[in-house]
């Protein structure tokens, strides 16, 4: 099989979807990698280095769309990639449609089958190719959250982890999966008093003895959001429902009880966002101001840390893009069921349901 590899567009978006030792191991297995030209400078990786590996280089972005059978990215298509979609092609990469309906409208209208790491199941049902992106963006959080409650970067001038005599900064994190626990253990770290809400009491179990009293876990309901705001000084999003849009746990009206100069990390804005408020936002401009409320809404967190992150993702991927040359699409989803799950668009329908779900709303205007 012809494998893509293009250079992302995505503002500051610095990941490589391929590293030249991934493919090193597709040629040796019989496959042929095309790689467009700089697409792994940001992460530390020469031209000179993928040729070595037995790729060919390609001038540039179209020549890779309009060859490849397969195509592996990091972010989803935006701006002039969308017209480069097509009938035949297999995109492999994070997609989070939900949030994203002219992407959708695109992929369906295309012909070309998407298919999502964010939406890929593992054997227990986890989400593998999610996980590592979410464990690193998770650690982002909360150091994005120390900076930005500082004075300079707009925030209330409170030191995550306090000072003799002086209280720590109360962090609140929303969700208590693979993005909130390494959230909170980060902040936790910082020295800052964390509570975690989540919904699940299974869950509740777990965070619990993996903290062991560190952090303070707490059952997720209507009134603990908005009781909890009103005693934090930054509050980290990290809900997700595989699939599907992020639900609205911060309205705007819960703003007006948050401290002046408090900070939101949405890190689930790939979904929407978990604030009513939040929209997305790049590295070169991260922040904007509701209500008196700091808003940090960076769409790609992992893409500040290219070189940690390109490797952390393709040692998840690296497996399944493998089986996925070696067998094609539709026979490594009838020989995994995980992975089939992560067919999102396909022969100009959106198949995965919780995205469907999503694309609809957005198409009522719900």
């Amino acid at each position: 099989m012809l494998v893509g590899v293009v250079k992302e567009t995505k503002p500051a978006e610095l990941r490589v979807a391929l590293t030249p030792a991934g493919t090193e191991e597709l040629v040796a297995a019989g496959h042929r990698v095309l790689v467009e030209r700089g697409a792994g400078a940001g992460s530390g990786f020469a031209d000179e280095a993928y040729e070595a590996a037995g790729a060919r280089l390609a001038a540039d972005a179209a020549q890779v769309w309009g060859e490849v059978q397969l195509l592996v990215k990091v972010k989803e298509p935006v701006g002039g990639e969308l017209g480069m979609l097509r009938a035949g092609l297999v995109l492999f990469t994070y997609l989070h449609l939900a949030a994203a309906p002219e992407l959708t409208r695109a992929l369906v209208a295309s012909g070309a089958t998407g298919v999502a790491y964010e939406t890929v199941e593992g054997s227990s049902g986890h989400l593998p190719l999610l996980a590592p992106m979410s464990e690193i963006a998770g650690r982002l959080a909360g150091q994005v959250v120390a900076h930005h409650l500082t004075a300079p970067a707009g925030g209330r001038g409170v030191l995550a982890g306090g000072a003799p005599g002086v209280a720590p900064a109360r962090v609140l994190v929303l969700g208590g999966g693979v993005v909130g626990v390494h959230a909170a253990r980060v902040a936790r770290g910082l020295g800052a008093d964390v509570t975690i809400l989540e919904r699940s009491d299974e869950r509740l179990r777990y965070l619990d003895d993996r903290f062991e009293g560190s952090v303070r876990c707490l059952m997720s309901d209507a009134h603990s959001v908005p009781e909890q705001l009103a005693h934090g000084d930054a509050v980290i999003g990290a809900v997700l429902l595989p699939g599907a849009a992020a639900p609205k746990l911060v309205t705007r009206a819960m703003l007006a009880v948050m401290p002046e100069r408090s900070v939101v990390v949405d890190v689930a804005i790939d979904q929407g966002g978990c604030a009513e408020t939040s929209h997305p936002t790049t590295h070169e401009a991260p922040t904007f101001v509701v209500d008196g409320v700091l808003h940090y809404c960076v769409a790609n967190m992992p893409g500040s840390v290219p070189v940690t992150s390109t490797r952390a993702l393709t040692n998840a991927t690296l497996p399944y893009l493998h089986r996925l040359a070696d067998l094609g699409l539709d026979a490594f989803c009838e020989a995994d069921a995980g992975f089939a799950k992560g067919v999102n668009v396909k022969d100009h329908e959106v198949v995965h349901p919780a995205v469907a779900a999503a694309f609809r709303a957005q198409s009522d205007g719900k």
